[in-house]
């Protein structure tokens, strides 16, 4: 395949990378400092000229990067706080995000083997430890930082889940099944691994595609993100890495080594 073919339409930046290159702009136009607040929602919509959602999910790219915190309120309340200047970490993400239409899907795969299969051992690392310090699992006993967060992703893993078995068609499906690996990712509790694996979600979105209309039937991906949910739940790394390791080799049978 040429890299022309490639960069079909769908592989464009998507309205909310541009997003994050204006509101980076934005902040270093309007000389805003460390603990400033960006304006809500609606009226970065209305300033950037574009849809509150692609403006929400901008700031949750941000947020994930450390860049801004949110902050609920109304009126002068509303909108996210600067917690750091983008620099240079927010330029190499657009890039990577730009980039991606040239990828191959072994890149593509092979990175996700990569970053998904430690997530997977480090979340039920993390759940393991937890659950030997509190086999009862009170909300009490249960207060490191990480595991509640490695808590809150698996619950966002069940409802994706949930969600796919409900899709009507193979886009649909897809929607969820990126939630699941993106809430994978952030199960691992490590900000920059979420980051790059938000980069790839236009690269796992035009394969995993492809790769669903290819299969079918979704019972036997649904039955892996069920084995990889309940691996990380139990606290067992290694089924939770082998897991992952089955369902990329199921969705993507020709991206093997040999291929």
């Amino acid at each position: 395949m040429t890299t022309d073919e490639r960069r079909r339409p769908d592989a464009r930046p998507r309205a909310f990378e541009e997003v994050l290159a204006r509101i980076e702009e934005r902040i270093g136009a309007d000389g805003l400092t460390v603990g400033d607040r960006l304006p809500g929602e609606r009226q970065l919509a209305e300033q950037l000229g574009v849809g509150r959602s692609s403006v929400r999910e901008a700031l949750r790219v941000l947020e994930t990067l450390g860049v801004v915190a949110s902050q609920a309120g109304r009126g002068p309340d509303a909108g996210a706080v600067l917690t750091s200047r983008p620099g240079n970490a927010l330029t190499d993400l657009l890039r990577l995000h730009l980039g991606l239409a040239t990828l191959s899907m072994r890149e593509v795969i092979d990175t996700r083997l990569m970053i998904e299969q430690w997530a997977a051992a480090r979340a039920a690392a993390a759940n393991a430890a937890a659950n030997a310090a509190a086999p009862a699992r009170t909300a009490e006993a249960r207060t490191e930082p990480q595991t509640a967060e490695t808590q809150t992703a698996t619950a966002r893993m069940a409802e994706a889940i949930a969600a796919m078995d409900a899709a009507g068609d193979p886009a649909e499906f897809v929607e969820h099944d990126i939630a699941f690996h993106l809430a994978l990712a952030e199960a691992a509790g490590n900000r920059l691994i979420v980051a790059v694996m938000r980069a790839l979600r236009d690269a796992l979105r035009r394969y995993a595609v492809d790769a669903v209309v290819r299969l079918g039937d979704t019972g036997g991906l649904q039955d892996d993100h069920r084995r990889i949910h309940r691996a990380i739940e139990d606290g067992d790394a290694g089924a939770a890495a082998a897991a992952v390791a089955e369902h990329l080799a199921r969705a993507y049978p020709d991206s093997g080594p040999d291929s």
